[in-house]
């Protein structure tokens, strides 16, 4: 139980009392899919009562959602996010763009790349009936937790700090069991095609990002980490748009 109220007092805001040595969770970092079925839950509530109450504007509905996700993650991941976007569009040296990412000021490229994951993000979602935006954002959040598990494992950080922190006491074979918290997902038939299509685009969207940070920054810090949450669930509710659309 201290791993998990130290996963969650790291990831959220909920009020959990007294805070929980650090240590409890790094050491077990597989975990972090967790905190996306806690969250996931959550965000899954106006979705939910939109359907009872018979509202059926998707575009308020997505906008609330994403927001709620926003609001009870501290916009932890969503400022790694920003300040990848520093990083990721800074022209120079691996130096220069270390140095735009890890400073203290918001640049253009953070706001650019803010904007594009939440316009696609609220376009995606927008697009699905209002029982279906829970259903992704359920999945997006645990996914996005997952990226963040196989950073923790396989992330090798460029300088100190909490991804060095996590990634030093974490082993290879963790990613293992960060995915074999997914395995849920999959349960249920009428959405197992997007269960499949959701992990693959993970694996997928975790692979570019990794090489993206290794060939840019030369490894990866907490600011990729959190961002390849923001980042994953955005491509999580476009599979969920484009299957819709398909179907």
């Amino acid at each position: 139980m201290k791993q998990l109220a130290a996963l969650l007092q790291f990831t959220t805001i909920f009020p959990l009392g007294k805070p929980v040595d650090f240590d409890n969770f790094a050491k077990h970092s597989w975990i972090y899919p967790i905190a996306g079925y806690v969250t996931g839950a959550v965000c899954m509530i106006p979705s939910l009562l939109a359907y009872y109450l018979n509202f059926s504007n998707s575009a308020v509905i997505a906008a609330v959602t994403i927001a709620l996700a926003v609001f009870i993650s501290g916009a932890n991941h969503f400022d790694g996010l920003l300040d990848f976007g520093d990083g990721l569009m800074a022209h120079g040296s691996r130096e220069k763009r270390i140095g735009a990412m890890t400073d203290r000021t918001t640049g253009a490229g953070a706001l650019a790349l803010g904007i594009m994951v939440v316009l696609i993000s609220f376009a995606s979602l927008a697009s699905l009936p209002v029982l279906w935006i829970g259903v992704a954002v359920f999945f997006a959040e645990i996914l996005g937790k997952t990226s963040m598990g196989l950073f923790s494992a396989l992330g090798k950080p460029f300088h100190e700090g909490i991804q060095k922190y996590i990634y030093d006491l974490s082993k290879r074979r963790f990613c293992v069991y960060t995915l074999l918290l997914t395995v849920p997902l999959f349960i249920l038939l009428q959405v197992r095609i997007y269960a499949v299509a959701s992990v693959i685009a993970l694996l997928i969207t975790f692979a570019v990002l990794l090489f993206t940070a290794k060939k840019l920054f030369g490894g990866v810090n907490g600011d990729v980490t959190g961002a390849s949450n923001e980042i994953v669930k955005m491509v999580v509710f476009v599979v969920f748009a484009c299957l819709a659309s398909a179907c």
